[in-house]
């Protein structure tokens, strides 16, 4: 994990300069940007394509974007209409990331990422444990031994079942020697709801990507109690979960996909438009705004990194019994 920094955002060899100089020919086919968001508006994948539409509108790399939220099931209910009924279109994009891989295995979906045309890892991003600003649980220590006491009496909001947020919970509570199944695990199609079962004190903690909750900490409608990097991050006065004693470390990961059938010159074009996208200084101002680190890795070598993290994360949950 301690690879994953600021640093890489600009990996890939190449600078803006030549990047856009290259550019404008295979652009022509891509004037029109559609992004395709398989979860509710409000949520990390929903954050990413909005600001994709700023800087990629603000840098003049496209005269218009289109989203479109598809929400349910981790991606998984969006992921087979992205495979089927945009299968083709070289002017779009899907925002996925880990949430999916995991989504896809947990749910036994018949459509995986395998089915799409992987382009870029963009971002990864460590996740914050919270509770709301009246919870009684002033740090991790008090949660845990409550979790610990009755596992069932403490819930935990997040993502879809399988995501990134429910594993961080099934790899907590194995750490403390609870059973992951134990878990009362409360899954929302989007950030945006459960950030408001959160604030409703409708559950008992939530866990989520930094950038999501972050505003709300700052503002003290949150408490977070600990996040999941490797080490403390600048600016974040917030201690690690090995900090308090829970031996756990995860990274959340987000990237774009574009439809199946496309051809090699049309998969090279949207290559390099988020190449050049990731370049730009609006978009590294973005990266450092929402406390998101840039891990960019494009074409074959992120389909290897795909292919490599469905296998790995369903070794994880099948040992934390969620798979």
């Amino acid at each position: 994990m301690q690879g994953w920094t600021r640093r890489a955002a600009t990996m890939g060899g190449l600078g803006a300069l030549g990047l856009l100089a290259g550019l404008p020919p295979a652009l022509a086919a891509i004037d029109q940007l559609q992004l395709f968001v398989p979860a509710a508006p409000g949520g990390g994948w929903d954050q990413t394509a909005r600001t994709m539409e700023a800087v990629l509108r603000g840098a003049g790399l496209v005269k218009g974007v289109q989203i479109t939220n598809v929400p349910g099931a981790g991606g998984t209910v969006g992921l087979p209409q992205f495979v089927n009924q945009w299968k083709g279109r070289p002017n779009a994009l899907m925002v996925g990331g880990m949430v999916m891989v995991g989504a896809v295995i947990a749910n036994k979906a018949p459509v995986g990422l395998q089915a799409t045309t992987p382009i870029a890892r963009l971002t990864g991003e460590f996740e914050v444990v919270v509770v709301p600003a009246a919870s009684p649980h002033q740090n991790l220590e008090s949660l845990i031994a409550a979790f610990k006491a009755d596992p069932g009496s403490v819930s935990w909001a997040g993502g879809s079942a399988g995501g990134t947020d429910h594993i961080l919970v099934g790899m907590i509570a194995k750490a403390v020697g609870v059973d992951p199944r134990a878990a009362s695990y409360v899954a929302f199609a989007g950030g945006g709801a459960a950030q408001a079962a959160i604030l409703g004190n409708q559950v008992t903690a939530g866990v989520s990507g930094w950038g999501e909750f972050a505003e709300q900490v700052k503002a003290g409608k949150m408490r977070a109690l600990a996040i999941s990097a490797d080490r403390r991050q600048p600016g974040i006065e917030v201690p690690t979960l090995k900090e308090k004693g829970v031996d756990v470390e995860l990274f959340n990961w987000r990237g774009v996909f574009a439809p199946p059938g496309l051809d090699p010159e049309q998969v090279r074009a949207l290559v390099r438009l988020v190449e050049t996208m990731a370049a730009t200084d609006a978009w590294k101002a973005e990266l450092a705004k929402r406390d998101w680190t840039g891990i960019l890795l494009t074409g074959e070598p992120f389909a290897k990194f795909v292919a490599e993290e469905v296998v790995r994360i369903e070794g994880i949950l099948k040992g934390l019994g969620l798979a």
